[in-house]
């Protein structure tokens, strides 16, 4: 889909004009070029997700026994425990996830995180972690800073199969030349069983609003604007989903980057401050209205892989692209990808559409092609659920752009 209709971008030219206004290109070129180290890039390399490692040896249907999970008719409430619940799914993945370097300390000491914009606090393993886990990652010295400062307040997130803790520090944070002072994070002492293992990432840094934040930090993005370290209050996260590219994405602070999307940004407003929460009005499966007839709550969310929704819908969304259990799993026929139905979630009246091709995950198992469903059922209940996550299956196909200046998401196809 190309070419969707939308309100005029307040910051800057669209990528239309850009392309009809010739001198005004060459002069906004010269402006904008000028203006890049304001505009700090952050590569994101695409990696093996834990699930797509498991899978390759052998080991899924084994490790979801292990969790005491089956993800065919998977669910978890996320209101289960008192602490600040992230779902544990959310970081399995089905094919690839897309991560970036930062450094805290000085000297600076490197971490590959997922930016996440559906929690709010950075944390990253600590010397003193006792978990196996921390051992397969960089771990933070604090005693080899010299901007270290201990802060000491405990700290928790409860995933499914147990809680990550440790303790609160604050030290100077660098993501791709931006240098933010005094930002406080948490050092994990403890990480919860195997969750952690194989994954190819340190730790996470979150985008969300600062009421989601654990023990009351301020999110790094926070700090950014506060500290007058970007020309605007926004972010932008563009995701490659072609796999034989060697770019896997970018994550773009203080602007937007129009050569990533075509046509002009369409603004949908932020409906409650904590996640990037927004209105769905309906979600279409070949052209007919089968979920949110009456509108619903979704979250855009760089931290969650797939699309997932709640588990009766999704139930009926795979029966309505003809996925099937298998190992724990819904696949679908890959030979069927092209008589498959089109999926469109609605938002702010425009269609944004995913075909079969955007919405399954084609992977080999034993030489042979194996392709799954980029759904996935999740109970988030209320007061936060129940919601729609547009995970990383939307957000590649679709450039999206988080304004906190006017609590707004902007959304734009993708140039392949």
């Amino acid at each position: 889909m190309t070419g969707i209709g939308g309100s005029a971008n307040p910051y800057s030219t669209s990528a239309s004009l850009f392309l009809i206004l010739v001198p005004q290109f060459l002069l906004l070129r010269t402006m904008f070029t000028r203006r890049m180290p304001s505009f700090p890039r952050v590569p994101l390399r695409r990696h093996k997700s834990l699930r797509k490692i498991l899978r390759e040896h052998g080991q899924l249907a084994k490790f979801w026994k292990a969790q005491n999970l089956d993800m065919v008719h998977y669910t978890e409430d996320c209101s289960a425990v008192p602490e600040t619940n992230e779902p544990l799914i959310n970081y399995l993945d089905v094919s690839y996830r897309y991560f970036g370097q930062i450094s805290i300390g000085t000297p600076p000491q490197n971490f590959t995180v997922l930016f996440d914009t559906g929690s709010s606090n950075l944390w990253v393993p600590s010397i003193y972690c006792v978990s196996k886990a921390c051992a397969e990652h960089s771990r933070f010295h604090p005693s080899d800073s010299s901007t270290y400062s201990e802060i000491g307040t405990p700290f928790s997130i409860q995933y499914g199969t147990g809680s990550l803790s440790g303790i609160i520090g604050s030290d100077q944070v660098t993501v791709e030349g931006i240098t933010v002072n005094s930002q406080q994070f948490a050092e994990s002492v403890s990480e919860p069983g195997n969750t952690f293992l194989d994954a190819e990432f340190d730790g996470i840094l979150g985008l969300a609003y600062p009421s989601l934040a654990v023990d009351g930090v301020t999110p790094v993005f926070d700090n950014m604007m506060a500290q007058n370290l970007v020309d605007l209050p926004i972010f932008s996260v563009y995701m490659n989903r072609n796999p034989d590219s060697s770019v896997g994405g970018e994550l773009l602070f203080g602007g937007f980057d129009p050569s990533h999307f075509s046509g002009t940004l369409n603004w949908v407003p932020v409906t409650k401050q904590g996640y990037w929460q927004i209105q769905l009005d309906n979600i279409q499966v070949g052209g007919t209205v089968s979920f949110c007839a009456d509108g619903c709550q979704a979250i855009v969310d760089t931290g969650t892989s797939l699309i997932t929704g709640p588990s009766k819908e999704i139930k009926e969304m795979q029966n309505y692209i003809g996925a099937v259990p298998m190992d724990g799993e819904y696949a679908v026929e890959c030979n069927n990808l092209n008589v498959m139905p089109d999926v469109t979630f609605t938002i702010n009246g425009i269609p944004y559409t995913l075909s079969a091709q955007a919405y399954t995950l084609m992977d080999n198992s034993g030489g042979m092609p194996f392709c799954t469903s980029g759904f996935q059922g999740l109970n988030m209940p209320p007061p936060a659920g129940p919601l729609w996550i547009l995970g990383d299956v939307f957000i590649g196909q679709f450039y999206s752009v988080f304004d906190r200046g006017n609590n707004r998401v902007g959304l734009a196809p993708v140039v392949p």
